[in-house]
């Protein structure tokens, strides 16, 4: 984008009128470089400041050939590496974040040739709209994010709250600190404004702080304890920062042009389905995105099975599914299971699969040809199943579905970081419906018959869906409120250290790189079928 809006520079200037004054649209610019930090972006990066100077000197002076020179190209420099900021992100995600996302997406915008037109129609709006990214969410974060900068660094947060007497604030009790405690929830929209200061912690404060542990990923109890009070220590402009970095990670990710996708963010552990009436296009206004639902999941163990972060399309839902055990599973669980307790295989409802078939005779040869690779060990369709009575299939060479349970009461956690790296879903039937409602006969009855086969039962999808594993620890919630979760995987620590790395002045945008220029070998495989995936 930059060369070729050099280059148009360099024939006639973009930002000066007839007389070399710069134009109206040349001061509207400038606005959008001095107030980037309103979407989490640098001013300094774009050299606001300076631009600013100069444009109004060279308002009040008619600059020279050379100097009025100059600055149209510093300027168009400027504009076009910020509006290449704000479409497509700062960093490369594959590269610094191990992020994968390359399914089909509407055409990137020409933004230099829209900004041209733009500027050449007095308009510079629109090709700030062109710019924006087209999530649904960006908005929101977006309007967060300005209030939460607004905020300073209020007095109510110059002072930790600390413990409260007992370690937990009970309803009724007194305790000194609850005028502050009042004060930060007014502050953050928690408490209504003008409600009178509290003598004890009364229900009008508890209502506050449930809705306050809601919205940050906590138990909705009411009850003041640890937890609840370090989220409250967070000051709000360490809030500001989390925005920011979900606003860079939705630039970063680019939304699907299909009319049904998924997203699952991991440390919020929650899927978003969304449907789209018509598919985007980089010349056409976007469509109106609309959420149909969401649900809880269960996501990989923070510890050593942490999930990837990519995109895939969902091509076929497997009922009554076996769980082919992978085999790093098998070596590290499964086989010591068996030779503590060969009982194990048969109570499990597993057997074994080899060239000759299947077998359920545990002895020290099977487990050793499971442990060379020659065998491996599956689970049978039915209760026990650790992928419960269906599994959602998205080909990739990580191994990694969605998929039910037979333990459903890790739901209510509120911390769901359980799994091996797949993703476990709390309302299976509503997102097999969801997926097949273009297939009449696919009715909930016959879902929920397909549930319980003794044998394994496809689905396969009209149109894929994409979906789309993603992290954002702050989240647009309903009634433009915003929500935070904890950094679970510690990446946006990660993400930081990335931004704040040193990196070349015109910076080109990282994902509008082609695939076959992307160093990385392949995450994906480009077609789905079930005898492309032995792991699962």
């Amino acid at each position: 984008m930059l060369g070729a809006l050099a280059a148009q520079a360099s024939a006639q200037p973009l930002w000066l009128d007839a007389s070399g004054h710069p134009n109206v649209p040349a001061r509207e610019v400038v606005k959008w470089l001095v107030q980037s930090d309103k979407d989490g972006l640098r001013p300094a990066d774009y050299d606001a400041a300076a631009l600013d100077k100069a444009l109004t000197a060279a308002q009040a002076q008619l600059p020279s050939a050379d100097e009025a020179a100059r600055l149209d190209a510093q300027l168009t420099d400027a504009v076009g590496r910020y509006l290449q900021h704000l479409r497509f992100g700062r960093v490369d995600a594959q590269r610094e974040l191990n992020a994968h996302y390359d399914s089909a997406t509407a055409p990137s915008p020409d933004l230099a040739q829209l900004l041209r037109d733009a500027v050449a129609r007095g308009a510079p709006d629109e090709a700030l709209r062109a710019a924006t990214p087209p999530w649904p969410q960006y908005r929101h974060l977006r309007e967060a994010l300005v209030a939460y900068q607004a905020m300073g660094e209020p007095a109510a947060w110059q002072q930790k709250l600390g413990a409260p007497p007992g370690g937990k604030l009970q309803p009724g009790q007194r305790w000194n600190n609850l005028p502050r405690l009042a004060e930060r929830l007014a502050l953050l929209g928690d408490l209504p404004a003008g409600a009178a200061a509290p003598a004890s912690y009364d229900a009008t404060l508890q209502a506050a702080v449930k809705a306050f542990q809601l919205r940050h990923g906590l138990e909705g109890d009411g009850v003041v304890g640890k937890t609840t009070i370090d989220a409250l220590d967070v000051p709000p402009a360490a809030r500001a920062r989390q925005i920011a970095l979900a606003l860079e990670r939705l630039r970063l990710t680019p939304m699907p042009s299909a009319a049904r996708f998924i997203t699952v963010n991991i440390p919020e552990f929650g899927l978003r389905a969304f449907s789209q009436a018509t598919a985007a296009t980089a010349e056409a206004q976007p469509p109106v995105v609309r959420q149909d639902f969401a649900m809880k999941v269960i996501v990989g163990k923070a510890l050593d099975t942490r999930t990837p972060l990519f995109d895939e399309d969902m091509r076929w839902i497997e009922f009554s599914p076996y769980w082919n055990i992978p085999s790093s599973i098998a070596r590290k669980e499964t086989v010591p299971k068996l030779r503590a307790n060969p009982g194990y295989l048969a109570a499990q409802g597993m057997e074994f699969v080899h060239g000759s078939g299947i077998s359920t005779a545990v002895s020290p040869e099977a487990l050793n040809a499971v442990l060379a690779g020659q065998w491996r060990i599956r689970q049978r369709p039915g209760p026990r199943n650790a992928l419960g009575n269906v599994k959602f299939m998205l080909p990739n060479n990580q191994a990694i579905y969605l998929h039910d349970t037979n333990v459903p009461s890790l739901f209510g956690r509120t911390r769901r970081d359980f799994s091996h790296g797949c993703i476990r879903v709390e309302q299976p039937v509503s997102l097999a419906q969801w997926l097949l409602q273009d297939q009449p006969d696919w009715t909930e009855s016959r879902i929920q018959q397909a549930m319980h086969k003794p044998r394994p039962v496809t689905a396969n999808l009209q149109a894929p869906v994409p979906v789309l594993i993603v992290y954002r620890t702050a989240v647009a919630l309903p009634e433009g409120k915003v929500g935070f979760v904890p950094d679970l995987y510690g990446l946006d620590a990660r993400l930081e250290r990335a931004l704040a790395a040193p990196r070349a002045a015109q910076a080109v945008a990282p994902n509008a790189t082609s695939k076959a220029q992307l160093a990385a070998p392949p995450l994906h495989f480009s077609a789905g079928a079930p005898n492309l995936i032995a792991a699962q």
